[in-house]
């Protein structure tokens, strides 16, 4: 009788560990509800989002590269970066960013530093190419601007604080009123039958949610899956550069013999990140073509072709041999992921007029 209530016991504690294990499996989450941020700096921070003025040229501004009409990316495979200048990546949106384990393709910046995230983009050469110190004193020439400041800063308008506003302002642009997140939060019909098989898909045959998990579909995880290679960013003598260019300055050895795009290596040194880039989030992919780090895929259905015969050279993945049906079924749910589109109006530029400090002339 003994030996029987410790085979019961023992059988007990492998099923509570097996349910343990089948919860802690990865899977995809509704949209988490967000504290509201500091109002004051929210505004603030989407009139310098669409300021051009904070460029070093004054001739391009966030929404330049992360346009609200096209999905907060550019629309582009390539982005064409600062001006005289063109870029070896495509421009990620900006939607979800205040979910983002990572920031950059190379995941470079952590996710939960929003405002040096801003201040890379802002300072960096090839983006918009800003001295802190004359961006502050532009932005003190605008009495809107100072105003604003003020109501939640009794100092003035100053660099690092800048990147802050702007970043809490894009922490607030976020997916919204997706039928997943509905099915999530439990109404059955939200996703039609296509979806749900597609759903099953991405969490079973086609083994999606390994990378692809949490609120916005990703993991936040540096990976190699053998993207190929934008052809544009050799074939342009100005990508290029740009591509070299950041290596050199990334302290990348033996730059000037890349002639691929290596990803994380640059920033890490470490070989064992030769062409790994961070997981791309899930999210509003309906606004957010082309796909990939270089946007070398213009639509969803290249995407899921890449993954069924296995991703490309140097990945672990293997094919996934999905049907046509069941290609159109994943198709279907990952469009579910998307939202209504995120659209914010450019508030437009106020007047610049000579600042004048303590009220003095």
């Amino acid at each position: 009788m003994r030996t029987l209530r410790k085979q019961l016991v023992g059988l007990a504690l492998v099923a509570g560990m097996t349910g343990v294990m089948a919860q802690a499996g990865p899977d995809l989450a509704p949209m988490p509800e967000v504290k509201p941020g500091n109002a004051a700096m929210i505004e603030l921070g989407k009139y310098f989002f669409f300021d051009n003025r904070i460029s070093g040229d004054w001739g391009v501004s966030c929404a330049t590269c992360h346009n609200p009409q096209k999905g907060w990316g550019d629309g582009q495979a390539l982005s064409t970066g600062y001006p005289s200048m063109e870029y070896f990546r495509n421009a990620p949106t900006v939607i979800n960013s205040a979910h983002q384990k990572r920031y950059l393709w190379d995941g470079r910046l952590d996710g939960s530093d929003a405002g040096t995230l801003v201040r890379d983009m802002i300072t960096e050469t090839h983006t918009m190419n800003m001295d802190s110190r004359l961006m502050q004193e532009r932005l003190k020439q605008v009495p809107e601007y100072n105003a604003l400041w003020a109501k939640w800063r009794k100092d003035d308008i100053n660099g690092m604080r800048v990147y802050n506003v702007i970043g809490e302002f894009i922490k607030t642009i976020r997916t919204t009123n997706a039928p997943f997140d509905k099915f999530k939060q439990g109404d059955a019909n939200a996703l039609t039958a296509e979806q749900k098989q597609g759903y099953e898909l991405f969490k079973g045959k086609a083994g999606c949610v390994a990378c692809h998990n949490g609120p916005i579909g990703s993991d936040g995880n540096l990976h190699r899956t053998g993207v190929p290679e934008h052809p544009e960013v050799l074939k342009n003598p100005l990508r290029t550069i740009t591509m070299l260019r950041h290596y050199s300055t990334s302290g990348m050895p033996n730059y000037m013999n890349a002639r691929t795009d290596v990803g994380a290596y640059a920033i890490t040194k470490d070989k064992r990140d030769m062409g790994k880039f961070r997981t791309a989030q899930l999210r509003d992919l309906k606004y957010t073509a082309p796909y990939m780090h270089n946007g070398v895929f213009a639509t969803l259905d290249e995407v899921i072709d890449f993954y069924d015969k296995g991703a490309g050279a140097g990945s672990v993945l293997k094919p996934l041999n999905l049907s046509a049906p069941e290609k159109q079924a994943l198709k279907s749910f990952l469009l579910s992921l998307s939202g209504d589109p995120v659209i914010v109006k450019d508030p437009g530029q106020p007047d610049m007029k000579v600042w004048t400090a303590y009220g003095k002339n």
